[in-house]
């Protein structure tokens, strides 16, 4: 099977190009970029990916890469710092910008040489991604410019003869409108790829995989009844039968009445499903606690003690197995990739863990590529493409402190609005509502009130990587506003989010 390598220098987008190598049935890795030229060459990679980056490349503690790679014969794409690396080691220079106009931050009109393989059959011009303080001043021996935009003459370099090509955007994301394109010139047309992988390959190779780790033992998953971890427990369950329990933490922090939703739907399947009611616990541990990433790890932690509490009670469990996607692992800082928020099956994981090993599944994978899994493995569609729903719940949908009095407030108001997007027929990929933490002045009933305002939020995405907010329509969010105001004591005041990712993030804390 023919691989492409990525070499991780720590953007926030960076298994996001990984998601986008295997949408082209290619096999890629992600790996740290100081991988050696010995584990290199064992990896035979048919083409070189090096990723964005939040250093600059000409600072002395910049992560960088054995020079020998460019020796290696292979094709080489270098991406904002990668292509910025590249340049430097190769004898350009990079520099800081000398003024705000040079620098490049979101939707960017750029023109293309189309003569460059890179840019082949793509047209002149088109929109890209920037996101870059620095820039490549001087470009190496051997290369020549290949797209440039207003601001910035050095959009990308291409060197046609070794087969290295840099560009200063981001391909990967969906706000470069012709990146897909531009990823598959560089698969197929420079390294030549055959298209040789798909899910079904992931899947055989996962569940042996999962059978030469488990072997004999046992293990216990966390089950949410969301996409995720019932994919994972499907794809456990394939691998090692009976030797699994699904566990259902139901820790008071669900949408309304979806606690005996989850056990409804899966207390029949063969899962040895256990459910374990511990509202109070996550409550208390709760209490005063107000900074978002404390109640994630306050949550983390909690999860895993039910977890060990109900290992110890089965006997003898080896294995914790957790629906953890990559999204959730990036978002929560990996190597030299920033933390935005701490997953709480991730960053809000506790140091001490009592099992022998946590196993993740689905950890390089993406939601479209989770529910494609699914698929394979025999799961319903209304499963496959529920809404995802996160792990502490509506914990990270009331802001500040989570009481029981703002949790029933949430839950009515969420009921609503899904209501409501249902019977309008609008299949957003997900939506839900927030309560702020703010309090306004309202006019009810000829009085006065001073109540909570609540957030609708709704977004359109493949990935969760990127979101676009959903455009609804007026009369929809009219009948919402109307309906949740006289239905929700406590509520007076209905606002709609229409900020996309990035800058800001799907859920909200």
């Amino acid at each position: 099977m023919q691989k492409v390598l990525i070499l991780d220098f720590g953007g926030q987008y960076n298994q996001l190009i990984a998601r986008r190598v295997r949408e082209q049935q290619v096999y890629c890795e992600v790996h740290p970029h100081g991988m050696t030229l010995d584990e290199i060459r064992r990896f035979d990679p048919i083409g070189l990916i090096f990723t964005g980056g939040p250093h600059s490349v000409y600072l002395p503690s910049a992560p960088t890469v054995d020079p020998g790679v460019f020796d290696l014969g292979v094709p080489i794409l270098g991406i904002c710092y990668g292509c910025q690396l590249m340049a430097q080691l190769l004898g350009g220079r990079v520099t800081a910008a000398q003024d705000d106009s040079a620098r490049e931050y979101g939707k960017t009109p750029t023109a293309f040489d189309t003569s460059c393989a890179l840019f082949e059959g793509i047209g002149g011009e088109s929109v890209t991604w920037m996101s870059h303080g620095d820039y490549m001043a001087a470009i190496p021996a051997g290369f020549s410019l290949a797209a440039h935009s207003a601001a910035c003459p050095t959009a990308a370099i291409c060197d046609e003869a070794r087969r290295f090509y840099g560009v200063q955007f981001h391909p990967e994301v969906e706000h470069t409108e012709r990146g897909r394109d531009m990823l598959r010139n560089f698969l197929y047309g420079v390294c030549h790829a055959a298209g040789d992988w798909t899910m079904a390959d992931y899947k055989t190779q996962a569940i042996e995989a999962i059978r030469a780790k488990v072997g004999n033992g046992k293990a216990l998953l966390a089950l949410s009844g969301g996409v995720d971890s019932s994919v994972a427990a499907a794809l456990m369950s394939e691998a090692v039968g009976d030797q699994l329990s699904c566990v259902f933490v139901d820790h008071g922090l669900m949408r309304k009445n979806e606690g005996d939703e989850v056990e409804a739907a899966f207390a029949h399947r063969s899962l040895n499903f256990i459910r374990v009611n511990a509202a109070e616990r996550f409550l208390a541990r709760l209490a005063g606690a107000e900074e978002p990433e404390r109640k994630r790890k306050i949550i983390g932690e909690e999860f895993v003690r039910v977890f060990e509490e109900v290992a110890h009670q089965i006997g003898a469990v080896d294995y914790l197995v957790q629906g953890t996607i990559y999204p959730d692992v990036i978002e929560s800082g990996q190597g030299e990739a920033a933390v935005i928020k701490s997953h709480h099956n991730v960053g809000g994981l506790p140091d001490c863990v009592d099992f022998k090993e946590i196993l993740e599944p689905l950890r390089l994978l993406f939601k479209d590529e989770v529910r494609e899994l699914g698929r394979e493995l025999g799961l319903p569609e209304a499963l496959v493409s529920r809404q995802p729903f996160p792990g502490p719940g509506l914990a990270i949908r009331v802001i500040g402190e989570v009481t029981e009095e703002k949790l029933a407030l949430l839950r009515e108001a969420d009921a609503i609005f899904r209501e409501e997007m249902a019977r309008a027929g609008i299949a957003a990929d997900q939506y839900f509502a927030a309560l702020t933490n703010m309090r306004s002045v309202g006019v009810m009933g000829d009085g006065r009130s001073y109540d909570y305002a609540v957030a609708l939020r709704s977004v359109e995405t493949r990935d969760f990587m990127t979101a676009a907010f959903s455009r609804l329509p007026w009369e929809l969010l009219d009948r919402v506003s109307v309906r949740i105001v006289n239905e929700v004591r406590g509520v007076n005041r209905v606002l709609y989010d229409v900020t996309s990712k990035p800058p800001a993030t799907v859920e909200y804390e």
